[in-house]
């Protein structure tokens, strides 16, 4: 067998069916078989895609065990060369699979790569290039040359030989491996949704290069859920839950220090954020507290990073996962 392809299934059967079709009508060159792990089996719709395709080997899921942990149980039975995780809101194009399978053989410095997002439109999907890049983006900072400056000396971007190697990938297609699922263990089991492909491929990159290649593409349809960001602002650019995500993988990468430097700068901000916005409303309409919508919610998400400081700062065991009256982004989407 060449290539397992696993895909974790949320109640989006129809978008499962749309993939698959991609798949078989561009992946002629290559043996593969399909895993579909199912995170909702009583509401997932999971007959409808059996039905479509039987040869679908489908694991049940006991709960929403999230995208990390749902895709380890699809590797630990794979028997492919190469797994290739796939998000159900995804189309292939072309002949990409056999491509990166190709690559993969052709290259064994490499532990796994990675292909470029498109939206639907065939316009390119920007992406963090860099762990550092990521990171910069959690400070919640003035726009000005002289901070970026700053910012951009602490965490600069890292420099390879290998134009096509980079950080991390992300998940919604990771071509990887199997020996690197067997000598990692695969995703954290302590991430629930987001940050999960960013900490793995902290680890997969000690074993081997990550690469993208630029002509490897797919559409990603980012189909939607619960735990997206709403109300994205300057302040609030990351959902709640992906941003206990992202404090999470920080305290595992990068240490206390960089994780209480995080939470630190997010109380620091709080008055800050108001201060700032008062005073814009002072000068728009002579009432500082006429627009401090997006400050409430930017307290209420940091309220909730509060909640899971110590569960973060020791890295207790466990699913890092938001309760519903936790997410704020859900609770606020039609406030």
């Amino acid at each position: 067998m060449d290539v397992s392809i696993i895909i974790i299934n949320y109640r989006t059967p129809q978008l499962i069916i749309n993939c698959l079709n991609s798949i078989y009508k561009y992946t002629p060159e290559v043996t593969f078989e399909v895993i579909v792990v199912d995170n909702d089996p009583k509401n997932g719709g999971g007959a409808i895609v059996r039905e479509a395709y039987p040869n679908v080997q489908w694991i049940d899921m006991e709960f929403n065990a999230g995208f990390g942990i749902a895709n380890n149980r699809g590797m630990s039975v794979a028997k492919g060369k190469y797994f290739l995780l796939l998000n159900a809101d995804t189309l292939v194009t072309d002949n990409v699979i056999g491509r990166c399978f190709d690559r993969m053989n052709n290259r064994p410095d490499i532990m796994a790569c990675g292909a470029l997002q498109y939206y639907a439109d065939g316009t390119p999907m920007p992406f963090y290039r860099s762990f550092n890049e990521f990171r910069r983006t959690f400070f919640i900072l003035p726009p000005s040359g002289l901070v970026d400056k700053v910012i951009n000396k602490l965490y600069p971007e890292p420099k390879y030989a290998d134009p096509d190697q980079y950080d991390w990938l992300v998940g919604a297609f990771i071509f990887v491996r199997k020996e690197g699922f067997e000598q990692t263990g695969g995703f954290s089991n302590d991430f629930f949704m987001y940050g999960e492909d960013v900490e793995w491929s902290g680890r997969l990159g000690k074993l081997g290069k990550l690469c993208y290649f630029q002509d490897c593409t797919f559409i990603h349809l980012e189909n939607d859920n619960p735990f997206r960001r709403t109300n994205i602002s300057w302040i609030n650019r990351f959902s709640t839950q992906m941003q206990v995500s992202n404090f999470l993988w920080i305290r595992k990468q990068y240490g206390i220090f960089q994780y209480l430097l995080l939470i630190l700068h997010y109380l620091i901000m709080t008055p800050v954020v108001f201060a700032w916005k008062m005073l814009f409303n002072l000068k728009k309409d002579g009432n500082p507290f006429s627009e401090l919508r997006t400050q409430h919610i930017y307290v209420r998400k940091t309220r909730v990073l509060l909640k899971y400081f110590w569960k973060t700062l020791f890295l207790k065991k466990g699913l890092f996962k938001i309760r519903p009256d936790e997410n704020i982004d859900l609770l606020t989407a039609s406030a």
